[in-house]
């Protein structure tokens, strides 16, 4: 940690101490608004839309710059509250928020967190429902949905079929801002149960549906990433903590076998946003009393700093033409993890890949060119907050032609549905598909 880093965080204001209880719209941001006054040199404070009665969607940036992206610099994002009566995760944010910007400076692995990182955290995604909530109930309420009475994580468009529900506000609002920010990594926050769930949430035969699965091509990185989170959670990684729900082996399950989903966020995120997101369920009981949360922080506090940490896994870089151009829309993934939507660079010729320690042939390939074949290796520890860097020079002069990458966003449709159609750039492989059929068993 540098010294100036020190200093700075000893200069900066201590804010009142956040209290555990639950923080209600005008509470909330106040809270949020006073972490952004007085902790102005690493935090930044927009709102990213309204909710259907017009409340903000508060977004609180931490990082060592955190009101403009920087090359290199991967965006991380926590959601919560995305059920209106789903409670801790919001508190939790809130907590988290309050824990960051008082240990900068003075905790050396949350400052180069903050320093290395940019942390986009959103307490509450649901405002509206939060606010309806007039008796807590454990199971079930009429906070649930939003205002319009739609379920928030049934209302994305979904890769496996037509999901025909009208968007709400709040929906329109995050895929907006995920068009914004090159997200590497998200989590969105639940209750009901105790288990860290991954993608896919919804299916077909070739993503393993006929064996109650459905797996991505970067199934190994998704379950890592939800072992990273259990397993910190002493009450999470048991599987069994809730009554009446199921057994999840060490706090674990993929989504689409715990039950299917049609217009889920996260299979939103990974397919059309790039972003690797994963969904955490942090209490049996969907609203407990006020004096529980103190012990949910305590469960939780390691589990969501190091899941942030992950952010950091495998390789990133930018793609350039011969003169030094950053290229944006260039095709950038491992050679046998195609996505059916490709991972492109963004506007900054950016790219970031989530990849275990291994050997890997990266396939940076440009539309209408043959594609560049390079091997990485990603080692077994990784560097000190930081992927790997592996950046790339094509033998092209001046910027690619911008017809051909004018218009490559992929069509909001089920594109699983229409596979067959796919080009051969967007299309899974057979050997993906035999590798995912062998890994479910002999797993």
């Amino acid at each position: 940690m540098d010294l100036a880093c020190l200093w700075l965080g000893l200069l900066l204001p201590l804010v009142a101490a956040l209290d555990f209880s639950y923080h209600h719209q005008e509470r909330m941001e106040a809270f949020l608004k006073s972490v952004a006054q007085n902790y102005s040199s690493i935090t930044y404070l927009h709102s990213i839309g309204k909710s259907v009665k017009g409340r903000n969607l508060w977004v609180l940036v931490v990082g060592r710059f955190p009101k403009e992206h920087r090359v290199g610099i991967p965006e991380f994002k926590y959601i919560g509250n995305m059920h209106g009566d789903e409670t801790v995760g919001r508190e939790l944010l809130l907590h988290l928020i309050d824990y960051l910007v008082t240990s900068y400076g003075k905790d050396p692995e949350i400052t180069n967190l903050i320093n290395s990182t940019r942390i986009h955290i959103m307490p509450s995604m649901n405002p509206d429902g939060f606010e309806a909530v007039k008796k807590p109930d454990c199971f079930y309420s009429n906070g649930r949905e939003n205002y319009n009475q739609y379920d928030l994580n049934r209302n994305f468009p979904d890769a496996f079929e037509y999901n025909n529900v009208s968007r709400q506000p709040e929906t329109l609002a995050i895929m907006k801002w995920l068009k914004s920010e090159t997200f590497v990594l998200s989590a969105n926050l639940h209750g009901g149960a105790l288990v860290a769930s991954y993608p896919f949430d919804n299916g077909v035969q070739a993503t393993g549906t006929l064996l109650s699965r459905s797996l991505t091509p970067d199934d190994d990185v998704f379950q890592h990433l939800a072992h990273t989170y259990a397993s910190r959670n002493p009450n999470m990684t048991k599987g069994d903590q809730c009554k009446n729900k199921m057994n999840f082996p060490n706090g674990v399950t993929n989504g689409y076998s715990w039950y299917p989903l049609q217009g889920g966020m996260q299979d939103y995120n990974y397919i059309w946003a790039q972003c690797f997101e994963i969904t955490l369920e942090l209490s049996c009981c969907k609203y407990p009393r006020e004096e529980k949360l103190p012990y949910f922080w305590n469960d939780n506090k390691a589990s969501l700093i190091e899941y942030i940490k992950q952010v950091h896994l495998g390789v990133k870089g930018q793609v350039f033409d011969q003169n030094g151009n950053p290229l944006p829309n260039v095709i950038v993934e491992v050679e046998d993890r195609k996505h059916i939507c490709p991972f492109r660079t963004n506007k900054f010729g950016e790219y970031y890949l989530l990849l275990l320690p291994g050997s890997y042939t990266i396939n940076v390939t440009v539309p209408g060119h043959d594609p560049h074949l390079t091997k990485v290796v990603i080692p077994e520890k990784s560097q000190n907050f930081s992927a790997l860097k592996k950046d790339f020079l094509l033998s092209f002069q001046g910027q690619v032609d911008s017809i051909l990458v004018s218009n490559l966003s992929c069509p909001m449709i089920p594109l699983y549905k229409t596979l067959q159609s796919l080009s051969a750039a967007t299309k899974p492989s057979l050997f993906l598909f035999l590798v995912t059929l062998l890994h479910i068993f002999f797993k």
